[in-house]
Order: C-alpha cells, then sequence, then structure tokens
C-alpha cells in the first residue's frame, strides 16, 4: 500500500489492554495509527512500547497525540490533525467496582466523553467510521441467557449506566446526522496485558507469586459470578470487522461460554499444582453493591454479518495469563 493509499485510524485509549492489540492489528493491515494518550506525571506506554517508533522514523505509523475525552478542544484538535478514516472509542474509566466510588467522573469520560467525540467528529465535518465500545455490563440484571443486541438493558452500576448513556448516543448520532457508527457490545475479554486490578489477572498474578512464595493471600469478593471470558486479541477483530462492511450496526462479541469466578481459580491454581482454597479469602471490599450475576453473550449474528468468531478457548486463555505471568514471578524472585 502506497503511502497515498495508506488509511489511517484514531484510537482512543490506546494504552490500555484493547488499544495495544488493536494498534498491533491495524499496524499489520498497513494503517496509520494515531494513539490518543492523557498528560500525565509519568508515561504509561507500556503496552505499546513494543510497537513504538523512533519519532524520528519518516515513515512513522504509530504517532501519540495528547488529548482528553473531558476536552472538546484537543478533540477537534486530534481530528483536524489525523483526518482519520476510522475513530475507535475505547477510552474510559473501565472498572466497574471503582465505578461506585467515583461515579461523577465515570458519568464524565465514559459517557459525556463519547458525545463529545462524536459531536467533534460532526463540526469537523470529516466522515471517518467510528466505533464505540460497549460492554456487556449493559445488561446487568439480564432478563434472559444467553444475551443478545435484542436483549434489554438492565445496568447495575455506575460504569454499566455510562456506557449504555454512550451505547445510545452514538446510536442516535448514526439515525439523526447518517454517520457509520457502530456499538461493539463485547464480553469480558483478558489478555496477559489486563490490568492487575481485574479479577483474572488479579488472579494469575497471585498465584504466579504464590507459586514463588512471593504472597501467601489473595482476597477476592463474589466466586459465584459467572462471565463469558474471551481472548482480548480476538475481540479487537470484531471491532475492526464492524467498520468494514457496508451498514453500520451493533453487535454483541463474545464466546457463548460461561465460566465463574471459582472455576477461573481451579483453572489458573490448577495450572501450577496449587490448591486456591488454601489461599484465597472473601473480602467484602471487593463485593458491588449492586451485583451482576451471570452474563453469557450470543456471539451469533457477529459470526454471520461479521464472519467473526473467537480463536482462543477458556482454557488457552488461562494458559497465556499464567504463563506470562509466572516469567513475571520468577524475575521479580530473581531479582
Amino acid at each position: 500500500m502506497s503511502e497515498g493509499q495508506r488509511r489511517r485510524a484514531l484510537v482512543t485509549g490506546i494504552t490500555g489492554q484493547d488499544g495495544s492489540y488493536l494498534a498491533e492489528l491495524l499496524l499489520d493491515r498497513g494503517y496509520e495509527v494515531w494513539g490518543m494518550i492523557r498528560r500525565s506525571s509519568s508515561f504509561n506506554t507500556a503496552r505499546i512500547d513494543h510497537i513504538y517508533q523512533d519519532p524520528h522514523d519518516p515513515d512513522l505509523r504509530l504517532r501519540l497525540v495528547y488529548g482528553d475525552l473531558n476536552d472538546a478542544s484537543s478533540l477537534n484538535r486530534i481530528l483536524r490533525d489525523a483526518d482519520p478514516h476510522e475513530v475507535y472509542n475505547l477510552g474510559a474509566q473501565s472498572h466497574v467496582r471503582v465505578s461506585f466510588d467515583i461515579p461523577e467522573y465515570t458519568a464524565e469520560i465514559t459517557a459525556l466523553g463519547t458525545v463529545r467525540l462524536l459531536e467533534a467528529i460532526r463540526e469537523s465535518g470529516l466522515s471517518p467510521r467510528f466505533y464505540q465500545a460497549s460492554s456487556s455490563e449493559l445488561f446487568g440484571q439480564a432478563s434472559e441467557t444467553p444475551q443478545s443486541e435484542t436483549t434489554p438493558f438492565y445496568p447495575r452500576s455506575p460504569y454499566a449506566a455510562a456506557k449504555a448513556y454512550a451505547f445510545y448516543i452514538t446510536r442516535n448520532y448514526r439515525e439523526a446526522w447518517g454517520m457509520f457508527a457502530c456499538n461493539g457490545i463485547l464480553f469480558n475479554h483478558e489478555s496477559p496485558r489486563r490490568g492487575e486490578t481485574f479479577v483474572t489477572r488479579k488472579i494469575t498474578r497471585a498465584a504466579t507469586r504464590i507459586k514463588y512464595g512471593l504472597q501467601d493471600k489473595l482476597f477476592l469478593g463474589n466466586l459465584d459470578a459467572r462471565r463469558d471470558w474471551g481472548f482480548a486479541g480476538d475481540y479487537v477483530e470484531a471491532m475492526w470487522k464492524m467498520l468494514q462492511v457496508d451498514e453500520a450496526d451493533d453487535y454483541v462479541v463474545a464466546t457463548g461460554q460461561q465460566r465463574s469466578v471459582r472455576e477461573f481459580l481451579d483453572a489458573a491454581f490448577g495450572r501450577l499444582d496449587l490448591d486456591w482454597k488454601k489461599h484465597v479469602e472473601i473480602d467484602s471490599r471487593y463485593m458491588r453493591p449492586a451485583e451482576v450475576d451471570l452474563l453469557v453473550g450470543d456471539p451469533s449474528r457477529a459470526g454471520q454479518k461479521l464472519g467473526w468468531e473467537p480463536k482462543v478457548d477458556f482454557e488457552q486463555l488461562v494458559g497465556m495469563m499464567v504463563d506470562h505471568d509466572l516469567k513475571l514471578a520468577r524475575a521479580e524472585k530473581a531479582g
């Protein structure tokens, strides 16, 4: 692909788990990628450092620019400079439990940040295709199992409520202004790059540290919660596919399989020949004020319309996370 033909994508939340995998996918497909990052006192680019190039490279294809979903002027500037063909809005305050502690900030970034970005696109006169990262948490206390694109929403956290606003405002801009705007209703997706405060990574990190005698206890909340866990690297392909079809629409992205937190513990600790029951203790601090007991998705429409299906199964996912964290624990022990 020549320089004149190269497609450009703008990704908010590029330093997160999904953003890093999406950046890899887009670069592999020949895109020029603009990643929006927030200004902070320290760099938070560890997940993308391996693909970040010398900024003086004339063929620079990954550009990091400062901006914030709380600052409309920065969004307008970045859109003008990047002139993207595709925009992926992955930026958010994305931790469900934390959203109960900072509900206003969660709404400001996760909900209003989305409308700021959509409005910046509309006012710019540009016409990029837009992807909004929606969440299975929208279903909350679900009225049916599995959950599909037609299942009613019942958000059970400030995070989920903010995501509901973002979902509907994205659909509204599609219908009111004719924008090519899609919602990807992604069920839980994990990887070795998952943040260590999320339950799956918290488990694999603790299990491997326990294996090396670096800690003894792991404190968790609801062990009976059941989730549909997939691999983030698979799910970013679904995001991309949503923007390649002729008509914009909303899709559930999931594996269709459900596992409990207990089963995740069984798989992670079992891989290390450990008995998690000797190390795990329940801590009420990690319980949600309003719990979501069961989420499992029906990805059949994404399969039919997008030709997408997950490639990594549950056991492979847990295995790659444990193996990755085992190396970290080994290095920590040696260090």
